[in-house]
């Protein structure tokens, strides 16, 4: 607290400050910091040189503060209202001080309440596609560019979501924990070659496909919205890489939601309402990204060759190819790997929730196999439909 009363311009001098840990993350520590007079709150967020979910035997490097306050500081000014505002930064202390959400709800928990958001899609749509075409090739000059990847290089940051995403589910390997009532599918995708072939393609261009400045880490716990607002918050993990993957987190994360509802809502027609909306959203998500993408595509772009026609066409496709990729990729990874979701950890009944899990596994590797098949995004969400037993709706 009085770390925060030396800053600048947040509170009085005679401000009552109570602290508050609220962190429930995997990395990291966080602290509101609240004046009780006034009811002025700020977030205080301290990087960790460990793993927070595993311990000391996990060192992590500091430097990941840096990048998350940079890139907020730089989503904010591409989509201003979309990220919390960074107040301060301090690189000896690897602490970022910033806007208090509070007012806010951890999307997946509003997902897991069926909870509905209508200016969701169009936010995150909105943001996807400011925040990556503008940090790449086509929005940059070509040192520019080359300039920021440096600028964010975060290689120990990449080699967690290579093992955990890319790497470990797809073994016997210890650091993957799983329901012992879907014991039997984990062990046909560990025998599942083509399967791994697949994702050994998408793991490539997780790795050499430097597109854009993505957020790395968009899962719907990253995000924080009410009824009319979206903040898009902790992008510790950003670094230059396929555009995909960062809409296929979040696509694949309203999945494993759809998926987790087979546990969490019994009545039949309820939980198929639900799960529509969660399908329109995915449409939604696309259709709104797509649409800004061309736009700034036609006012933006700084390479010449962008004017060819059919290059926009050619290029989206390959976006939402890698997305259905990547979205299969995490779904697969949060449930067999390390770091579950609580849209399906909330489901008590290891039985029940072994229903939930296996749809999530199905859509998965479905999106990994046959991504190259998507040409639009009701591709996905139809064979989602399909997948799930409601045939062709």
């Amino acid at each position: 607290m009085n770390y925060a009363r030396k800053l600048r311009n947040l509170f009085m001098t005679n401000a009552q400050l109570v602290c508050q840990e609220i962190g429930d993350g995997n990395l990291n520590l966080v602290f509101r910091i609240t004046d009780k007079s006034s009811g002025k709150s700020i977030i205080m967020k301290q990087a960790l040189p460990y793993a927070r979910v595993v311990g000391e035997s996990w060192p992590l490097t500091l430097d990941r503060a840096r990048i998350e306050s940079q890139r907020l500081i730089a989503q904010h000014s591409i989509c201003p209202g979309l990220v919390p505002i960074v107040y301060h930064y301090d690189s000896t202390m690897a602490l970022t001080v910033m806007e208090d959400l509070s007012s806010h709800l951890n999307m997946r928990k509003g997902l897991v309440a069926r909870e509905r958001y209508p200016y969701f899609a169009r936010h995150i749509g909105t943001f996807l596609a400011r925040t990556l075409y503008l940090t790449s090739d086509l929005a940059l000059p070509a040192q520019v560019k080359k300039a920021k990847v440096v600028q964010f290089s975060n290689p120990e940051m990449c080699k967690i979501s290579e093992n955990l995403i890319f790497t470990d589910p797809y073994f016997a390997s210890e650091t993957n924990q799983f329901n012992p009532w879907i014991a039997d599918k984990v062990v046909e995708i560990w025998e599942n070659y083509q399967l791994k072939l697949e994702v050994a393609k998408l793991k490539e261009g997780f790795l050499t496909h430097a597109q854009a400045l993505i957020h790395g880490d968009l899962h719907t716990g990253s995000i924080m919205v009410t009824k009319e607002d979206t903040k898009v918050i902790d992008p510790e993990f950003a670094f230059y890489g396929p555009i995909g993957f960062d809409i296929g987190a979040v696509i694949g994360n309203l999945l494993l939601s759809f998926a987790s509802h087979e546990g969490h809502t019994m009545d039949s027609r309820e939980r198929m309402d639900y799960q529509a909306y969660l399908l329109t959203m995915i449409e939604q998500i696309w259709t709104y990204f797509e649409k800004e993408f061309r736009d700034l595509w036609g006012k933006e772009s700084k390479e010449r060759m962008a004017v060819i026609p059919g290059y926009v066409d050619h290029y989206l496709l390959q976006v939402l190819e890698d997305t259905a990729g990547y979205a299969g990729c995490k779904m697969i990874r949060r449930i067999i790997g390390l770091a579950h979701v609580w849209d399906l950890e909330s489901i008590n009944d290891p039985s029940l929730r072994a229903k939930s899990e296996k749809l999530a596994l199905s859509i998965g590797q479905e999106l990994v196999l046959e991504r190259r098949q998507v040409q639009r995004i009701n591709d996905i969400t139809s064979r989602v439909r399909q997948i799930a037993g409601w045939g062709e709706l």
